[in-house]
């Protein structure tokens, strides 16, 4: 396993044009496909698209930027998306053999105990930090992990809102979407 990275011709990241960022890690990846005007987007179709993730997520100085890196990604991002909206007993081989390529070892450091993130080689390192942080989720969040509500967004969301109650990604996008739609609806009927 190796804990280095080695860097390959990396394209001069873009503007993300992504509605919602900032999300943990694994919703993150997640939140690489959006609706936009009826049709889904996505960040991950090319390699241009896989710097503005690593650039945005803090991941650009320590993995490759290329084809290898990008499929690892997409495999994790199905796998996650398995996890998240479908059945956690079926997608679990899935998240499984993406977090083979990977372990933390324990270290010592001169601050006291640390970990170390490991791969099987630096192109896995994106896709395995993803999956383990849906791990971490999972132990710590697992109620906190939404879809967006509206019918019409693919979104993922941690919600942190205090009472845990929290319905759409963005209020001010899909929240006022449905209100819209509720208000359409009643004034119909009258």
């Amino acid at each position: 396993m190796s804990s280095t990275s080695s860097t390959s011709s990396t394209p001069t990241p873009r503007h993300d044009p992504r509605p919602l960022t900032g999300e943990p890690l694994a919703l993150d990846l997640l939140n690489t496909r959006w609706m936009q005007d009826g049709a889904v987007r996505d960040l991950l179709a090319d390699t241009d698209g896989l710097a503005v993730w690593l650039t945005a997520n803090g991941l650009d100085g320590d993995h490759p930027c290329d084809a290898t890196t990008l499929r690892h990604l997409l495999r994790a991002r199905d796998a996650l998306k398995a996890a998240v909206d479908g059945s956690p007993r079926e997608a679990a081989p899935l998240v499984d053999a993406v977090l083979a390529h990977g372990r933390i070892r324990a270290t010592l450091t001169a601050d006291g105990p640390g970990e170390l993130a490991e791969f099987d080689a630096p192109a896995w390192g994106p896709a395995w930090l993803a999956a383990r942080d849906y791990l971490r989720l999972l132990s710590t969040v697992p109620d906190r992990i939404r879809a967006c509500a509206h019918e019409a967004c693919i979104l993922h969301f941690l919600d942190t809102s205090r009472n845990g109650t929290r319905r759409w990604h963005s209020m001010a996008t899909c929240g006022n979407r449905a209100k819209a739609s509720r208000h359409y609806a009643r004034t119909k009927e009258d």
